[in-house]
């Protein structure tokens, strides 16, 4: 069976391939850029995939507000695309998205579940909505799995991850101001990328929500990082209004993943479980 991963150097991308059980054809940015969908399909057309997993994605969620027409061509049309193509072929198609699909409903506090109807604040959240449906109008056989926050290596430059970033503020600041107002569940990429794995397996096509357990703001796990990792820097809680980002962010969006737990039967981790493992291993 051939597996084509798109978007392979990003960190989902780096850690599908670390963790696959068959051969892939890694495919970089380089090689399939998705603001130049008619290439990508010519690439497709030559390697013939019966799975094609796509990680790519505009994920500048400030930048998509002023840069819409790039965000939707990637996030959008692209996936919509993408999925015609697997469809015309019998082919699976996978496909990540995101907990920004949610947030408008201000007075939530449960997590979200694949039912629940979706209400994006940001350019950025509506664009990866307008993908899944246009992925769902496509496409007979298809995986969306809805993510948030994740982190893990990567074999190309780019914007890094959370976690990283927080421990470079760490070694050079005696304090750092993180946001504590924005309830959800950051994510290993290496466990999404086994949970993938173990969904294809399934046949069980449709939407997921695939997160690890529990639920944080950024400023409390900023603090488990500091602590596990033994520094003395202090972190302190600031609102989104005090960030000052310039895209809105849900201020709860944590996901119910028991639909995915129940059909791969495989435990999901608790954010801090994985958190750890990942600064282990790093």
């Amino acid at each position: 069976m051939s597996i084509v991963i798109l978007g392979a150097y990003g960190q989902l991308g780096t850690a599908l391939e670390a963790t696959a059980y068959r051969e892939v054809i890694s495919l970089p940015r380089q090689q399939a850029d998705l603001a130049q969908t008619t290439d990508v399909c010519k690439v497709l057309d030559s390697l013939n995939p019966e799975i094609v997993i796509n990680c790519a994605a505009y994920n500048q969620v400030d930048q998509a507000q002023v840069d819409l027409e790039t965000a939707k061509a990637i996030n959008t049309d692209a996936p919509g695309i993408l999925a015609e193509w697997c469809d015309r072929r019998d082919a699976v198609f996978v496909h990540f998205s995101t907990d920004y699909v949610f947030g408008g409903d201000l007075s939530r506090r449960t997590p979200y579940t694949e039912q629940d109807p979706p209400a994006p604040l940001s350019i950025y959240g509506e664009t990866k909505l307008a993908g899944e449906c246009a992925i769902q109008a496509a496409s007979r056989k298809y995986f969306i799995l809805r993510t948030c926050g994740l982190y893990g290596a990567r074999r190309s430059t780019g914007k890094g991850n959370f976690v990283e970033t927080m421990l470079k503020l760490a070694e050079t600041r005696d304090e750092l101001n993180v946001v504590d107002d924005q309830e959800c569940t950051p994510t290993s990429a290496t466990d999404l990328a086994r949970w993938t794995w173990a969904l294809i397996e399934t046949s069980r096509y449709g939407l997921y929500h695939a997160t690890n357990s529990g639920s944080t703001t950024w400023c409390r796990m900023a603090r488990e990082i500091v602590r596990l990792t033994h520094q003395s820097t202090i972190v302190r809680p600031i609102t989104s209004e005090e960030f000052g980002a310039a895209a809105p962010r849900p201020h709860y969006s944590v996901l119910d993943c028991s639909q995915l737990e129940e059909v791969i039967q495989i435990p999901i981790l608790s954010w801090q479980t994985a958190l750890e493992s990942y600064l282990t291993q790093r």
